[in-house]
Order: C-alpha cells, then sequence, then structure tokens
C-alpha cells in the first residue's frame, strides 16, 4: 500500500511537469511557434474548435506562422479567434489565409515573459509541494491506524521528500533553459 502511494505520488508530480512544459510552449521565445496557437479556439459552425482541427498551421519563416483553413469560408473565423485571444500579434487575411507576423521581441517583452515563466515554475512547485504535504498526511494517518512503523513513517516521509526534490529540481532546470531561450537573441 505505501509503495502504491510512492508510485501515484511520482505519478502526480510527473504529471505537473507535464503540464509546465505545455504551459512553457504557450509563453512567446523569439521565434514563430505554432504552439502558441494551441489556446486559441475557432467558432467552426457553432463549435468551439481548437484552430489546429480546422486548419494547417506552418512556419514559413522564423518570425511568421501561417494559418491555412481547410474550408476557405473559415478565415475571418479564425481571424476573429486570433484577435479575440489577445495574443499580442496582428493577424493579416490574404483571402486564403492568416499570415501572423511576430515583431522582434524587445528587452521588456524578454522580461516579461521570463517572469512569466518564473510565475509558472514558481506555482508547479506549489503544487509538487502540495503533493508532498498529502502524502505525508496520508502516511501520518496510516502510522497513527498502526498500518505502518514509526520507522516506516520516517522512511516514506524521506522516499517522498527525495520525490519532492527531484520534481523540484526538474522544474528548475527547465525554467532556466526555457529563460534562456527567451533571453537569448
Amino acid at each position: 500500500m505505501p509503495e502504491m502511494i510512492l508510485k501515484e505520488t511520482e505519478k502526480r508530480m510527473k504529471q505537473t511537469i507535464e503540464a509546465l512544459s505545455k504551459e512553457f510552449t504557450s509563453v512567446r521565445s523569439g521565434r514563430a511557434n505554432p504552439k502558441m496557437l494551441e489556446k486559441v479556439k475557432v467558432d467552426y459552425y457553432g463549435v468551439e474548435t481548437p484552430i489546429n482541427q480546422v486548419a494547417t498551421v506552418s512556419v514559413p519563416e522564423a518570425t511568421q506562422i501561417y494559418i491555412k483553413p481547410y474550408d476557405k469560408n473559415q478565415v475571418a473565423d479564425i481571424e476573429k479567434a486570433i484577435f479575440a485571444a489577445n495574443l499580442g500579434v496582428t493577424p493579416s487575411n490574404d483571402g486564403v489565409g492568416v499570415r501572423l507576423s511576430l515583431p522582434p521581441m524587445t528587452e521588456e517583452n524578454r522580461k516579461e515573459s521570463a517572469k512569466k515563466i518564473h510565475k509558472m515554475a514558481e506555482d508547479s512547485k506549489v503544487s509538487i509541494r502540495n503533493i508532498r504535504r498529502d502524502v505525508i498526511t496520508q502516511f501520518k494517518k496510516m502510522e497513527k491506524n498502526s498500518e505502518i512503523s514509526e520507522d516506516d513513517l520516517r522512511y516514506y516521509e524521506d522516499e517522498t521528500q527525495e520525490l519532492t526534490d527531484k520534481y523540484i529540481d526538474k522544474i528548475e532546470k527547465n525554467a532556466k533553459e526555457k529563460e534562456e531561450e527567451i533571453m537569448h537573441v
């Protein structure tokens, strides 16, 4: 039972890291990245649909994203959805698709993006620590109910802390890498 709890704990911590990595893709770095459009939903015949399901998203240049809808009647809807998503870029409609030209990032933009990265990383660390707190509480209840010994409790607390340290280090490493990517001119 305690071993299963540890496995579940590690699984939850891995999911936190995966969610953080996904969040990081939404933060703009110096290059065009189609993933920045992941949260954009297009009104597709009355249904809010992810943009990548109604169009092909490509990166013809390092600072451009081109969105070509499968249905040409959707060009205006895609343009409207991008405006609504408030991505900080102005879409241009060429009749066939929508082009996003990303302006070069200023030092101020880079610092703002780095702040976002730090906030996301800090939120993920809090999540990891909350998972640790919940699990240690579980182990303490088990010890109180005589399901595990006091020595076992200490062992499982140490194991949980090791997992916590491991995943917090991963968060810090990922945040540092993303920040370097953003600050790289």
